[in-house]
Parts: C-alpha cells; sequence; structure tokens
C-alpha cells in the first residue's frame, strides 16, 4: 500500500505523495487508486532503507542484475517489500528476473514473453506483467508499436498463456506526454486492461490525470542520480 503523508518522514517521498494525492483529487478519483513505484536504481541499500523506513514498499529496478544484489538482502529485513523491473529485460536474465521480481513492465516482443511462458511454468512463480508500448514509435525505444500492441497481446495471452494486467509506456521527451497517456490509456481500453504504468518524476500528475495506476519516480525521491561514466 502507498503510504499516506501524515505517516511519512522522508521529505522527498512525503512531497511525492502529497503531490500525488493532490492530482488524484483533482481527477475525481480516490486515494490510493494509483500506487507509488520508488525508482532505486543506481541508489544503494543505504539510500533505499530511509525510504522503506518512511513507509514506502514498491520499488523499481531497471537492471535484474542490480536487483540482485539489493534485494535479497533487503527482503531479509522488509518481508513485504515489492520489486518491479521496469527496464529493458534481456531473455537470459528471464530466469532471474521471475525468480525476484513481483512485476515485470516491460514484455515488449514475442521471443521474451514465450521465455516468461517457459520460466513461470516451471518456477510456479506469477509476477504481475505489463506490455511496454512505444508510444512514440522511437527507433532507439523498446516497446511495441502502438498498431501491432493488440496482436501482440492476443498473442501473449492465447499462445504463451500470459497474464498480461497492463501496458506501459516512456513518452518522448520532447513531446507532449498528455497525448502519450491517452493513446495508452485508450489501448488498454479496448484490451479490457485496467493497470496502467506510465508517469515519471516530471509528468506523473499528468499521468494520474489520464488514470496511471502506477507512476514510477526515483529523483524526485532519492535526489540526483549519478550515472557511472
Amino acid at each position: 500500500m502507498t503510504p499516506t503523508a501524515p505517516s511519512i518522514s522522508h521529505k522527498g517521498l512525503a512531497e511525492v505523495v502529497a503531490r500525488m494525492d493532490k492530482a488524484l483529487k483533482e481527477a475525481g478519483r480516490k486515494p490510493g487508486d494509483a500506487r507509488l513505484i520508488a525508482v532505486s536504481k543506481t541508489f544503494g541499500i543505504d539510500s533505499i532503507i530511509p525510504v522503506i523506513e518512511a513507509g514506502q514498499r514498491i520499488f523499481g529496478e531497471n537492471r535484474v542484475q542490480e536487483a540482485k544484489s539489493k534485494f535479497p538482502e533487503l527482503r531479509e529485513r522488509y518481508p513485504d517489500i515489492q520489486l518491479h523491473i521496469i527496464g529493458p529485460l534481456q531473455t537470459n536474465k528471464v530466469k532471474e528476473a521471475v525468480a525476484l521480481a513481483d512485476a515485470i513492465h516491460t514484455v515488449d516482443r514475442p521471443k521474451l514473453a514465450a521465455e516468461l511462458a517457459r520460466e513461470i511454468q516451471k518456477q510456479g512463480r506469477h509476477p504481475q506483467l505489463f506490455v511496454q508500448v512505444n508510444t512514440g514509435a522511437e527507433p532507439q525505444k523498446a516497446g511495441v508499436l502502438p498498431e501491432e500492441t493488440d496482436a501482440f497481446l492476443e498473442s501473449c495471452r492465447k499462445e504463451h498463456g500470459l497474464n498480461i494486467i497492463g501496458l506501459m509506456c516512456i513518452p518522448p521527451v520532447d513531446e507532449e506526454p498528455a497525448l502519450h497517456f491517452a493513446l495508452l490509456e485508450k489501448i488498454a481500453k479496448r484490451n479490457g486492461l485496467t493497470e496502467l504504468s506510465m508517469g515519471m518524476s516530471g509528468d506523473f500528475e499528468t499521468a494520474i490525470a489520464f488514470g496511471a495506476t502506477y507512476v514510477r519516480v526515483g529523483s524526485a525521491i532519492f535526489g540526483h542520480r549519478d550515472y557511472p561514466a
């Protein structure tokens, strides 16, 4: 459950939750209708623990290998935290992802769908699955093209038996995100999907206005992110 502002002692987290509550109210939605994924990529255990202690329970990581270096240890101390994989997933990392993650937001190609189906069957673990849609048709970005999403969803369900619960997108940085959030909501609706993973530090209020049920926020909670050179 996403914490409510009065119980939060972590400044960045408290501010994000307050902004989420305000955006939900302005959109005529109920408190808790959108859940916060605290994106902890590149941040160590020492930075994550204060956010957990403040009440946050859902965390997002881009890379399986990095998640594997942090979350088994964190789960020993905090068994109720959830890990969501929100970055591109290589097929050779599917075994570890299924073993480790509570949700995978980046199902985006038939080969990956087939490998996920095999590992889910083998391990008996059923992480929540989202299809990533490349709403801006950007060649450098992962995701299914909008016009191919319906067919891909049908293939995931019928050919691979995957229980896809929602869609995810990352709008182009130089375009109005609302257009992309509206498109994702439209695709989800016609495919009977209720979960929408959309919105990041700079645009999550807009995403909430368009029905986001998960927002992925990192820098607004953890601060500036230092990437390796």
